[in-house]
């Protein structure tokens, strides 16, 4: 008898909602202080400049605002773990929107502060069952929410890598929801229960095809720290280079996540 389906994992509406609000004030607080050499600066993201980059970040919020202003679908035809397999069909429009937004707002400060404004708003005045036409099907609004934590962490991540010095706290709720996700889409894309990936303290998930562990010490161990793994599902980080640098421990035949990884595409 095959296993029983996992339920899907829950999200607290009220704590994902302050973790988005955290994560972009911490974003907020250190655009303010950018000078116009650093906004100019290029980023791992192709040919990206930082003031595109922060740009960008906006539109975590403001694309709750625009799906909102699209009809309803009538159903739900989307889950929450479809979105990070359909973002990269996006990436090209994606691009030309944060450049277009980076030459239409020279002060960033004041791009994200509406988009703060307009997010809260909208939250206030929509139920979370409200569904969104996504680019992963109509998803309830609560769900959509939980995808701007990894928008956020990932783009962190990003500016902080651009900007030597930066250092962008973390707000811990948003990594926490942005490490689950991932981690629970890694068990999608390769189902099953021959290896454990662990990302303490926030989450662990069996996956791969193979011998099911049942007791004991699992016999395929992949294990890291969250800010790692949000690299390696958001292809920021190459598995090779990980385990080079001690950054992933990974101990069994089936432990080999190099094939599966980015998520994010």
């Amino acid at each position: 008898m095959p296993p029983a389906r996992k339920r899907p994992r829950a999200y607290d509406p009220v704590r994902t909602r302050a973790a988005v609000l955290a994560q972009f004030g911490n974003v907020r607080a250190a655009v303010r202080a950018l000078t116009p050499e650093q906004l100019a600066l290029s980023t791992r993201l192709g040919d990206w400049t930082v003031r595109d980059l922060v740009a960008h970040v906006g539109t975590a919020l403001t694309a709750v605002d625009r799906l909102l202003g699209e009809p309803e679908p009538v159903r739900q035809d989307g889950r929450l773990l479809d979105w990070p397999f359909a973002i990269g069909a996006d990436a090209d429009a994606i691009a030309a929107t944060a450049r277009r937004l980076a030459a239409g707002h020279p002060d960033p400060d004041a791009h994200l502060a509406e988009a703060e404004r307009r997010f809260t708003e909208r939250l206030d005045t929509h139920p979370g069952g409200r569904l969104l036409p996504t680019s992963a099907g109509a998803l309830p609004l609560a769900d959509y929410v939980v995808t701007r934590t990894v928008e956020l962490v990932v783009h962190t991540d990003d500016l902080n890598a651009a900007v030597p010095g930066l250092d962008i706290p973390y707000d811990r709720q948003a990594l926490a929801a942005a490490t689950r996700l991932l981690a629970d889409a890694l068990a999608v894309k390769a189902p099953g229960g021959s290896t454990e990936v662990r990302i303490p303290p926030y989450a662990v998930v069996q996956c791969v095809e193979g011998p099911r562990h049942t007791r004991g010490t699992p016999p395929n161990v992949v294990e890291t720290d969250p800010l790692t793994w949000v690299r390696l599902a958001a292809g920021r980080l190459a598995w090779k280079d990980a385990l080079a640098g001690a950054k992933v421990s990974a101990s069994g035949e089936r432990a080999d996540l190099g094939a599966l990884l980015p998520l994010l595409s």
